[in-house]
């Protein structure tokens, strides 16, 4: 049996496993990706994409092409409760930022819009950049038996359309391989929570409802009806195209026994929540799933990480699974790429599970809260299981009554949608991630107290560990943002109008350690001109301080005022987050 040696081993071709592929591949590491899959995607299902995330495909150098394929921003907003699509409107929130009320936030936040682009268009996009790049992708090629020891990770793996199985023999490994994950399984990851939570059916479909969408565009259109109190309703139907493409999202109960999905049994359950049988309805496809509610305790063992599905399964409230999934392997690449290059010491790996796991843990819950907070809806609504038809829509009759009971109701009701933008516009969980680990140098200051509530509203810092914040600059003619001198693969100095020490300190650096790290002036007038001065508004450091950001635009270190010695101070502080000590360095660089 053949055997094949690569320097990193990634299982899974999902949304996380093809951007472990890209990076790897752009950071010139040695990497194969294995799918039992033939090919990517074959369905809608993950579809929300924000900021953070467009931000890490901006780094990738593929925002415009995910653009192109996704629906804007603009046309994400309205979300709408109702009888049927047809029938009575009940309620509708703003949402995704798109809302007079938020979307400032959202513009102040980042030089990256957020979008809607379905997993079966959106992962295409990623797999040529990491084709283009070189990286070697195996579709139809399983992973039978995955075992490591302090050395390396050995696969077994087979190739389903020559069933000749082989070897692989890697340094490191990732399982991005899904919420079955064999990785997980077979190298027995320790998962914490509770796994068929609920049983739910996406029924992808074509159906042209322009007419009841367009003056009211969205993502999410919740079909509310009597005799039901699901968290998604009697249906909730996701755009795919405008407006002539969706997936219609429903849950039951197993026990009651397993739905009809024969396509005359699934035309009419989508002509029920359009409330127009005159509308045409082409089934595409249909799939069941479950909901999760479960977290790896550990995303590092040995030399095998997990990332996405493999070590996070939530339900889709918030939109936050691909987008938390693609982070986590935009987080290990370049720590993977460093260590393999001899740049960084092993232990820096250790910073992939103490900062991706305290996120992971916190989708989890947060989606799962998002969950149980679509209730009181239903509870305003006075829908239940059980009652008649009759009863449902008496309750929606008094609901909009011009009586004390319908005005009561209607408060209801609209504290009920009100809480609805701790799933639909936290701005704070989207874009706050903050990294406490070794790969983060503290500096001995608290957190800023949040001025406003931390999951609803983002508040940029550059305290270490924070992303880097965003603001707009002027180099010569053209316009970019702080976070377009950060990422690609390397760690950065952004400085101040006084910034000749650092220069020369990061001159010493690169010499010493033999890094790329660039510096950037970054100030009024300075070659990087705070033309606005919303940076020197948001630094929280002076003219002579300095920020060093790592390559994925997170905060390592910061000097808020100059140093008696910033040669040495900036050399410590990238020895401390690259997990070099005097002696190791020699070791890596023999």
């Amino acid at each position: 049996m053949r055997t094949v040696d690569t320097d990193v081993l990634v299982v899974g071709a999902g949304p996380a496993g093809l951007t472990a592929a890209a990076f790897l591949a752009t950071h010139g590491v040695d990497a194969i990706t294995v799918t039992k899959y033939a090919d990517t995607a074959n369905s809608p299902r993950a579809h929300i994409t924000n900021q953070r995330t467009i931000e890490v495909f901006r780094d990738l150098g593929i925002e415009d092409r995910i653009r192109a394929k996704a629906t804007p921003n603009k046309l994400m907003g309205h979300n709408v409760w109702a009888t049927s699509f047809a029938g009575q409107e009940l309620a509708r929130l703003m949402t995704w930022g798109s809302g007079v009320a938020r979307q400032g936030d959202y513009l102040a936040a980042s030089p990256c819009e957020m979008c809607n682009i379905p997993q079966h268009l959106l992962e295409p996009v990623i797999r040529q950049a990491a084709t283009e790049r070189g990286a070697d992708l195996r579709f139809s090629t399983e992973l039978i038996a995955i075992s490591q020891d302090a050395e390396s990770v050995d696969a077994l793996v087979r190739d389903r359309a020559t069933d000749e199985q082989y070897r692989i023999r890697a340094k490191y490994a990732i399982g991005a391989d899904g919420g079955r994950s064999t990785v997980a399984e077979q190298l027995a990851f320790p998962l914490e929570g509770t796994m068929g939570l609920g049983a739910s059916m996406n029924i992808w479909l074509e159906a042209d409802l322009t007419k009841y969408t367009e003056h009211r565009p969205g993502t999410l259109y919740w079909m509310a009806q009597p005799g039901n109190d699901y968290w998604v309703g009697a249906g909730t139907w996701i755009c795919v195209k405008p407006w002539t493409e969706w997936v219609l999202l429903c849950m039951y109960d197993p026990a009651e026994g397993e739905p009809d999905v024969s396509e005359e049994a699934l035309v009419k359950r989508a002509h029920d929540t359009i409330g127009d049988t005159a509308v045409d309805v082409r089934i595409k496809s249909v799939g069941k799933w479950q909901i999760n509610h479960v977290v790896a305790t550990e995303y590092r063992r040995g030399r095998v990480f997990l990332a996405g599905d493999a070590a996070h399964r939530h339900p889709p409230a918030n939109g936050l699974g691909t987008n938390t999934s693609i982070q986590d392997t935009y987080n290990l690449a370049w720590k993977l790429a460093l260590v393999l290059q001899g740049q960084a010491g092993p232990q820096l790996l250790d910073s992939y599970h103490d900062e991706r796991q305290p996120v992971g843990r916190q989708v989890v819950d947060r989606a799962m809260k998002s969950v149980a907070d679509m209730l009181p809806i239903s509870q305003a609504l006075a829908f239940a299981p059980g009652q008649s038809a009759a009863e449902g829509w008496a309750s929606i009759t008094e609901l909009f009554s011009a009586s004390p009971a319908g005005a009561r109701r209607r408060a209801e009701l609209d504290a009920a949608v009100e809480l609805q933008n701790y799933q639909f516009n936290t701005h704070g969980v989207e874009l706050g991630q903050r990294y406490a680990s070794g790969a983060v140098c503290a500096d001995g200051t608290p957190w800023p107290v949040p001025v406003r509530d931390p999951e609803l509203y983002y508040q940029p810092t550059t305290h270490p560990g924070a992303a880097l914040p965003h603001a707009w600059l002027q180099h010569g003619t053209d316009r970019l943002s702080t976070l377009d001198l950060a990422g690609h693969g390397r760690f950065c100095l952004i400085t101040g109008i006084d910034s000749k020490e650092w220069e020369e300190a990061a001159a010493k650096a690169r010499a010493e350690l033999d890094l790329d790290l660039p510096e950037y002036r970054v100030g009024a007038r300075c070659d990087y001109d705070d033309v606005y001065g919303d940076w020197t508004r948001t630094r929280e450091i002076g003219d002579g301080g300095a920020l060093l950001v790592r390559p994925d635009r997170h905060i390592a270190w910061r000097a808020a005022e100059p140093h008696v010695d910033p040669a040495t101070d900036l050399l410590t502080a990238l020895r401390h987050v690259l997990s070099l000590n005097p002696a190791s360095e020699t070791e890596q660089h023999r």
